[in-house]
């Protein structure tokens, strides 16, 4: 085994390990590094993957399983998938990560302020152009994670998911060697919202660029993506950072994390809110200026107009507690004129551009 590193924060990570924790570490490094609030956490490096290997000495009798299994043999795909991922599942994580891995979990959770502090431990695959990246949404990703020992058999998991049927097909078929293939993982805090919603770096409803658009509700972002929730609308000035447009809605119910079933995990579910939240603001002044200047950075960074999803965190302090979620380019009204503005409709929500892009793009009502 070398002396190789086991694990980096993303605030931390330098881009000659781009190549060492995969694109999805990588993303969120840049983006936090660029001083943008990603919920913290840390990339576990290809090198716990591979020294594990090394130490299993099972990487033999792992490829004599799968290596020779004809592509189109969906039995013996099946059979060498689940042999090659109890394998993986077997090994164990060399003393000297896994200590480095509990440390870097237990600063998690003083960050966090708390004792286990729930994580989405994350398949991370490695470059681009590798045959195991072919397969990134299909490599696993496990969410409220909670406790160090749980942590390390999810990276373990992460890593067996390597061998899914198809992958094994994939490089059986490319001629890829299944020894060469290698997984990083990320280990990021999971976020508990009180609120979240989208904003735009411009206005969905005409396409103005000098202001930021805010659509939020209590809980889970996913009832103001989904639209099953008619969430508050803000406006904000990009310059003057002033809040020119406020709309409150009825907020009858909020996407909320519930117990699980039998002591299972926590899920999110679509919860009735008591009478005192249905009307209440669901971002304070403060945080819908701070979104607003998160939305602009990540505008800025990339150098055009961003569509991002963001949450406000229970677990973090004042002041810190907006974090950004995802950053993407704005693909409607970036792709026309910017001298073409049709006339403002001020109640329309952003959600109506999300749900019914065409709407937005010829002024029409859905059908």
């Amino acid at each position: 085994m070398t002396d190789s590193v086991t694990a980096v924060v993303f605030g931390s990570l330098a881009s000659e390990q781009h190549t060492k924790v995969g694109g999805k570490c990588a993303s969120l490094a840049t983006m936090s590094q660029a001083g943008m609030p990603v919920p913290p956490g840390f990339a576990v490096l290809t090198e716990v993957f591979a020294d594990a290997k090394e130490a299993s000495g099972l990487m033999p009798r792992l490829n004599e399983l799968v290596a020779h299994i004809h592509p189109e043999d969906q039995a013996a795909l099946k059979v060498g998938a689940e042999a090659a991922r109890e394998i993986v599942l077997s090994w164990e994580i060399p003393e000297r990560h896994e200590n480095c891995i509990r440390r870097m979990y237990d600063d998690l959770c003083t960050l966090s302020g708390l004792d286990q502090v729930p994580v989405a431990v994350r398949s991370s695959a490695t470059a681009e152009d590798s045959p195991d990246a072919s397969f990134a949404g299909e490599h696993d990703t496990y969410l409220w994670v909670v406790g160090i020992d749980d942590v390390l058999d999810r990276i373990k998991a992460c890593w067996a998911s390597l061998y899914t049927e198809r992958a094994i097909a994939y490089r059986n078929q490319m001629g890829y060697d299944h020894a060469q293939v290698d997984m990083a993982v990320a280990v990021q805090k999971m976020v508990r919202p009180r609120s979240a919603g989208v904003a735009f770096t411009l206005d969905p409803t005409n396409g103005d660029r000098s202001g930021i658009c805010i659509d939020s509700a209590w809980g889970f972002g996913e009832g103001v993506v989904s639209g099953d929730v008619t969430p508050d609308n803000f406006l904000v000035d990009k310059v003057m950072w002033t809040i020119n447009r406020r709309t409150l809605s009825p907020k009858t119910h909020a996407h909320l994390l519930v117990d699980g079933v039998d002591g299972g995990l926590p899920k999110v579910d679509l919860v009735e809110l008591p009478e005192d939240q249905v009307h209440a603001p669901s971002l304070t002044d403060e945080e819908i200026v701070a979104i607003a200047r998160m939305a602009r950075q990540a505008e800025k960074h990339y150098c055009c107009p961003q569509d991002i999803e963001w949450a406000v965190d229970a677990d973090l302090p004042d002041g810190e507690n907006v974090v950004l979620l995802q950053a993407r380019p704005e693909t409607v009204w970036s792709k026309k004129s910017r001298g073409v503005h049709a006339k403002a409709d001020s109640m329309a929500s952003i959600v109506d551009t999300l749900v019914n892009p065409l709407y937005a793009r010829k002024g029409s009502q859905p059908a």
